[in-house]
């Protein structure tokens, strides 16, 4: 993958307006060229719990079909989960690793495969460090200040008292940014950092609509969103759809399906999460 030094006339011009703009900027794939596009950095904990996962993974889902880029620093955890799911739901990811660019430099080597898979889906990694320059302790909350600067608002999903991404968290606000922040139990550490964020004023986000609403982005009508959840559906989700053209008792729905209950009930139960169906007086119906 070819390493380039992008010119100063093609840096991002959010980059070039926080008070220590980059000297030098190196890319590998290409930075998205439509002006419209809304940069997001989404971080949070390297030791993720089974909730900041799916906060992470709910809400960038949530996004899907807005004109949305996600940015993140390539970190084993959240970092990473943000970058692949958002992949999957077709929004473009920028990385700013902490190192240079080079494979033998590349930090944490374990995400050489996912540097190939966000080129590959039309995403690029930015480094200010020369290629082969390898990470160290100064260099990832150096690398945090492009993240924020980059991005409209920056998203916390789990952070510990002392965490790194409390680095992040403070220039965001410095930036003059939005600092949004998922909150997390009161019994957790992970969240001992993003909820003193929240006592210091950061917007509390509990859903994807939450994040539109602080992009600026107007809420689609109940009808729409309504609409385009029926528009994605796998073609076993597509089959029970037919079925149900009117109300049909669970059993008789199962049955019908021709799978092993089991898998019939979580199938069944998955439509009901995404508001797809829902069950009324002991008959399962289309929520439409």
């Amino acid at each position: 993958m070819e390493i380039k030094k992008l010119p100063k006339n093609k840096f991002p011009k959010a980059l070039l307006e926080i008070p220590q703009p980059p000297e030098n900027l190196w890319i590998i794939g290409d930075l998205p060229t439509d002006e419209n596009l809304i940069y997001l950095c989404v971080v949070g904990s390297r030791k993720f719990t089974s909730y900041g996962r799916e906060a992470c993974e709910k809400i960038i889902a949530g996004l899907k079909g807005y004109p949305i880029v996600i940015v993140s620093g390539f970190a084993i955890g959240i970092d990473t989960i943000a970058h692949k799911k958002a992949m999957q739901v077709g929004l473009k990811t920028i990385v700013f690793p902490g190192s240079g660019l080079s494979a033998p430099a590349m930090y944490p080597k374990t995400n050489l495969r996912l540097m190939k898979e966000i080129i590959e889906s039309g995403g690029c990694l930015i480094s200010e460090f020369e290629p082969d320059f390898k990470a160290t302790q100064w260099s990832f909350p150096m690398r945090n200040r492009l993240m924020a600067g980059i991005s409209k608002a920056v998203l916390i999903i789990e952070a510990e008292e002392r965490s790194g991404t409390l680095i992040t968290a403070r220039l965001t606000t410095e930036y003059n940014r939005d600092l949004l922040v998922v909150p997390g139990s009161i019994f957790s550490s992970n969240s001992k950092g993003t909820n003193r964020l929240l006592k210091a004023g950061a917007i509390p986000i509990t859903s994807s609509e939450d994040v539109l609403e602080a992009l600026g982005f107007e809420q689609e009508r109940d009808e729409e969103k309504q609409l385009r959840l029926f528009e994605d559906l796998s073609p076993e989700e597509k089959r029970i759809v037919d079925l149900l053209r009117e109300p049909i008792p669970r059993d008789d729905l199962i049955r019908a399906m021709k799978l092993p209950i089991p898998t019939a009930n979580a199938m069944l139960s998955v439509m009901e999460i995404k508001g797809l169906i829902k069950e009324e007086l002991g008959e399962i119906r289309l929520n439409a």
